[in-house]
């Protein structure tokens, strides 16, 4: 079985995220003194469609399983129809969840399709993006992977330095593998979280995914993506300890882990995700009064309606959308960064050129770039770890080198954050998803001009924090 890949784009020793649970409980209220999201309604403009027809069933999915927009027929009229067809749940968005013989997906959509459903696609998988670190690069690590080089290339430093007083701590959401609450360098900037996958643990059990037995986790499977993709959000800054996370202390993470082993064919196992658990993290993020989810994952396909329409959802409640550009090298970026109404991230290297793994996109769309390593010749940043080993899991440390596009997208994520907090110091309320996007990509490098290789080049979070033109009119 082919596999969809959604996962997080980096240079490292670590990689891959996965999957969440459907249908989860209500998320709690976000906490106090948070900014909250500013709705924007529902997407226009002709960004998000309701689908119609079928699915890509080409592409990696779940054996067996089909995801229905039923249209006029109720799910249980239209299973009735075709035989072979088992209602399973239905999902937000409108969509129906059913079983069919494994081999058979594209026969029974088609089938499902005449006796009278709107869209059928397939339960698309969905893997972290990554570049492994090359092992033959070891010269000046130490050194050339501190943090300090990465941020000034967005011009964190000067951002940091107009801050001011800030009247609330925006969310941010980070949808990934794995995470640790009592890693000594977050205690304070990470919220209790949510486990959404259904791996057996506990809804409030973020620890690694148990594989089935007789599976074990690979370098191709790091459950440390997650954490390291939170840090470089919201790491503690300023505790003599470890890295500091772009937020400077000023932003809270909401972690959700959404990678677990998800069953394929011939009860064969994979560390991935899949499209319904995907969209009802992003769901529960907007719930949450997330401001920003993080996506540092991503897929090929471009015709899941089930996450599009959860992004729709994501967007009409405030919360903005942002993506990993995919660390492929290739012009067109991976899903969900290529959809519209979400924020695309490409990784720089330190010279200011696009990093070799990383995709572009020819087509004009929102994308933007921010330091997070190379291939060859081998650049590599700082993050954190998992910082502790599990009987089925050995972290890679407390700290970690990372590269890729996976952790080029937090960094834009926790900058997004911070400019609705200054937004809030000015106008007493946040801006919409729509004029973040906007605020970002027009004080980036390249002065409002898209590039096809850089789209509108690095953020320039000096800028995000003062331009009277587009962030703060």
């Amino acid at each position: 079985m082919k596999r969809l890949l959604f996962g997080p784009l980096f240079l490292s020793t670590a990689l891959l995220l996965t999957a969440c649970p459907q249908n989860p409980p209500p998320p709690p209220p976000p906490p106090p003194s948070t900014c909250v999201p500013t709705p924007q309604g529902l997407v226009s403009q002709g960004l998000l469609h309701e689908p119609q027809g079928l699915g890509d069933f080409s592409a990696p999915h779940v054996p067996g399983e089909l995801l229905i927009l039923p249209g006029g027929i109720t799910p249980q009229g239209l299973a009735n129809r075709v035989k072979g067809v088992r209602l399973v749940e239905g999902i937000p968005g409108g969509f129906v969840r059913v079983r069919v013989a494994p081999g058979e997906e594209r026969g029974k959509a088609e089938a499902l399709l005449r006796a009278g459903a709107r869209w059928v696609q397939p339960n698309y998988l969905y893997d972290p993006l990554y570049v492994p670190n090359d092992p033959l690069y070891p010269a000046s690590l130490l050194d050339a992977s501190r943090l300090q080089p990465y941020y000034r290339a967005i011009h964190l430093e000067a951002a940091w330095d107009r801050l001011g007083t800030l009247p609330c701590t925006p969310i941010v959401a980070v949808l990934d593998t794995a995470f640790n609450l009592d890693h000594p360098d977050v205690q304070g900037n990470f919220l209790s979280g949510r486990n959404l996958t259904p791996d057996g643990l506990g809804p409030n059990d973020l620890s690694p995914s148990p594989p089935p037995q007789g599976y074990a986790y690979t370098d191709q499977d790091n459950p440390d993506h997650g954490q390291g993709v939170a840090g470089l959000v919201a790491a503690v800054a300023d505790n003599n300890r470890g890295i500091p996370g772009v937020g400077l202390n000023r932003l809270k993470v909401l972690p959700l882990k959404v990678f677990y082993w998800v069953r394929g064919d011939y009860s064969s196992y994979y560390y991935s995700s899949s499209s319904d658990v995907l969209a009802s993290a992003i769901r529960y993020a907007a719930d949450s009064g997330a401001v920003v989810a993080n996506l540092s994952l991503g897929s090929p396909t471009p015709l899941d309606g089930v996450v599009q329409e959860a992004l729709n959802y994501a967007l009409s409640k405030g919360t903005l959308p942002v993506a990993a550009s995919g660390n492929d090298g290739r012009d067109g970026l991976r899903y969900p960064a290529a959809y519209p109404g979400v924020l695309a991230v490409g990784s720089a290297k330190l010279d200011g050129t696009r990093s070799d793994f990383s995709n572009y996109s020819t087509q004009p769309t929102d994308l933007v770039l921010a330091a997070a390593g190379n291939r060859n010749p081998s650049e590599t940043l700082w993050s954190l770890g998992l910082g502790k080993n599990y009987s089925y899991y050995q972290t890679l440390g407390s700290y970690v080198k990372w590269a890729g596009t996976s952790f080029a997208a937090p960094q834009a994520s926790a900058l997004a954050a911070l400019y609705v907090a200054k937004h809030y110091a000015r106008y007493g309320r946040g801006p919409s998803p729509n004029q973040i996007r906007l605020c970002l990509t027009q004080t980036a490098a390249n002065g409002g001009n898209y590039d096809p290789q850089t789209g509108y080049g690095l953020l320039r979070a000096d800028r995000a924090m003062t331009d009277t033109t587009y962030c703060f009119p």
